[in-house]
C-alpha cells in the first residue's frame, strides 16, 4: 500500500479530527508502568539479566500467548488482543489496555496482566512496584533499553531540561484514554480534564522518596515534568483561550521540536529539528524526503502536557500506584467526562480559573498535595466536588459487574485517600519516619504487585 506523505497542514487537523465518534463508540484505554526488581536486593531490573526484562518479555510470549515485537535481535514489545507490552526507558514494564466499553472490563484487564506478569517473574526471583518515582535507586543503577528512540532522547534531555534523565528512567505513571464526539466535545472535555488533572495529581500523589530519603514532595513524579522541556511540558494556556480546537492543537505540535524519525527499522536523529521543515522537504537528516502520517503520529507522542490530544484525550497526571488505584482512574474521568450533566457542572466550576490559578495548582500539589490553598479552601474541596461528580455520572451510567455493582465501586479508594485528607504519599511517609525506621526494604516487600 503506497504511503500517504504529508502536504498540508489540514491532513495534520484531518486526523486529529477522525477520532470523533458517537457517544454509543466510546471506550477507554487504561496504561500503567510499573518498576521491576530483584527480590533478593530490591535492585532494579537490568534487560540482558538473569530473571531480568528480556526473560520476562519471553515468558510472557510462551506461557500466556503473546505476540513478541523485536527492535534488531531484542525483544521490546508484546501485542495480543488489542493491548500491548513496552518498555520505558529504564525498563519500566508498560501495558497498554485495549479500548474498553466500561472499568469492569479494564480492570479485569488489568488484574490478569498483573496475574501473568507475576506468575513468569515470581519464579525467576523478580517483582514489580507501582509508585510514581523510583523510591531507592539512582540514575546509574538503571540501564536504558535497548530501543533506538531512547538513545535520542537521552542526549537530548540535558540539553533543555534537568530532570528528563530521571523522567525517562526513574518515573511511572497511570493513564487513561477517553473519546470525544466532536471539535466542540474535545474542547471541553480538553478544558475540563486539564484544570483538574492537578486534583488527580493530589489523588494518586505516590512518589515521596529520591534514593532512600524523603524528597520533600509527594508527588515527585509531577515536579519531574516541570523540568523537563518547556517545549513540550506545563499547562499549554491555549486550550482554555478562544479559537481552540484541532487546528489549534496543530499548531502546538508543529512548534513541539522534533526526536526522531523512524525508518527501515532504525531511528534517525532529528532531536530538535522543526516537523515544519519536514513537511517542506527541508529536514537536514532526510533532505528532500516529505513526512508520512505514521512520522506524525510518532510526533504527537514527543508532546507531554498533563492531558495529550491523539485521536483520543490521554489524562497524564497521576503517580502509578497498586491495582485498586489503577481501576480507580478511569473510573474518576469517564465518570467526569462521560455524562453531559457532571461534564457541563465540571466545566461551569472550573470557568473562571485564571491562569496565575492554573499555574498555582500546576507547581504547588507536586508538594503540598490535597494540603495545596485554593480560593480560601484547599485542593482537598476540589477533590471531595470532583469525586461526588464522578460518582454521580457513574451511578446513572448504571453499568453493573456480575455482582450487581456499578462502576461507582472503583472510586472507592480514592474516596478514602480525600475523606482521611492524606495522599498515598503520606501515608508511606508516616511510616518512613514510624515502623520503617527509615528504611524503605519493607516498602517493597508491601506494595509489590
Amino acid at each position: 500500500m503506497k504511503k500517504q506523505h504529508i502536504k498540508a497542514k489540514n491532513q495534520l487537523v484531518d486526523y486529529l479530527a477522525s477520532g470523533c465518534k458517537p457517544k454509543s463508540e466510546w471506550k477507554v484505554g487504561t496504561e500503567h508502568e510499573k518498576f521491576g526488581f530483584h527480590r533478593d536486593n530490591n535492585q532494579p531490573l537490568h534487560y540482558a539479566e538473569p530473571g531480568g526484562i528480556r526473560d520476562i518479555l519471553n515468558g510472557l510470549a510462551e506461557q500466556f500467548n503473546w505476540q513478541p515485537e523485536y527492535e534488531g535481535d531484542d525483544v521490546i514489545a508484546l501485542k495480543r488482543d488489542g493491548c500491548s507490552i513496552t518498555l520505558e526507558p529504564g525498563g519500566q514494564l508498560e501495558l497498554s489496555g485495549a479500548p474498553l466499553a466500561d472499568v469492569h472490563l479494564t480492570c479485569s484487564e488489568t488484574g490478569l496482566h498483573l496475574k501473568e506478569v507475576k506468575a513468569v517473574a515470581e519464579p525467576l526471583g523478580s517483582a514489580f512496584l507501582g509508585m510514581g518515582f523510583h523510591p531507592t535507586a539512582a540514575r546509574s543503577d538503571i540501564e536504558y533499553m535497548p530501543k533506538g528512540r531512547y538513545g535520542i532522547m537521552s542526549n537530548y534531555m540535558p540539553k533543555v531540561g534537568s530532570l528528563g534523565l530521571d523522567m525517562m528512567k526513574r518515573t511511572c505513571t497511570i493513564q487513561a484514554n477517553l473519546d470525544f464526539s466532536s471539535e466542540a466535545d474535545m474542547v471541553k472535555k480538553f478544558r475540563v480534564s486539564l484544570a483538574l488533572q492537578p486534583i488527580a495529581t493530589a489523588l494518586f500523589a505516590n512518589s515521596p522518596f529520591t534514593e532512600g530519603r524523603s524528597n520533600g514532595f509527594v508527588s515527585y513524579r509531577s515536579h519531574i515534568w516541570t523540568d523537563t522541556d518547556a517545549d513540550r511540558c506545563g499547562i499549554i494556556p491555549f486550550v482554555f483561550e478562544d479559537g481552540m480546537g484541532f487546528e489549534r492543537y496543530v499548531d502546538y505540535m508543529l512548534d513541539v521540536p522534533m526526536y526522531f524519525v523512524y525508518r527501515d527499522g532504525k531511528y534517525i536523529d532529528a532531536a530538535g529539528l522543526s516537523f515544519r521543515d519536514f513537511m517542506a522537504g527541508k529536514l537536514s537528516v532526510l533532505p528532500g524526503e516529505l513526512p508520512t502520517m505514521k512520522d506524525w503520529e510518532d510526533h504527537l507522542t514527543t508532546a507531554f502536557p498533563e492531558v495529550r490530544l491523539k485521536k483520543f484525550l490521554e489524562m497524564r497526571g497521576a503517580d502509578g500506584g497498586p491495582w485498586r488505584r489503577i481501576c480507580a482512574l478511569p473510573a474518576l474521568w469517564i465518570g467526569l467526562l462521560y455524562d453531559q450533566e457532571q461534564l457541563d457542572a465540571a466545566s461551569e466550576m472550573v470557568s473562571d480559573w485564571s491562569l496565575a490559578e492554573h499555574e498555582h495548582l500546576r507547581n504547588e500539589v507536586p508538594k503540598l498535595g490535597l494540603s495545596t490553598a485554593f480560593r480560601g479552601g484547599n485542593v482537598r474541596d476540589l477533590a471531595l466536588q470532583m469525586l461526588d461528580m464522578a460518582r454521580k455520572g457513574l451511578v446513572k451510567r448504571a453499568i453493573k459487574s456480575p455482582c450487581g455493582k456499578d462502576e461507582s465501586i472503583f472510586l472507592e479508594p480514592l474516596q478514602v485517600i480525600a475523606d482521611t485528607y492524606a495522599t498515598p504519599a503520606e501515608r508511606k511517609l508516616g511510616k518512613y519516619h514510624g515502623v520503617w525506621n527509615k528504611n524503605l526494604d519493607e516498602l517493597f516487600d508491601i506494595y509489590a504487585y
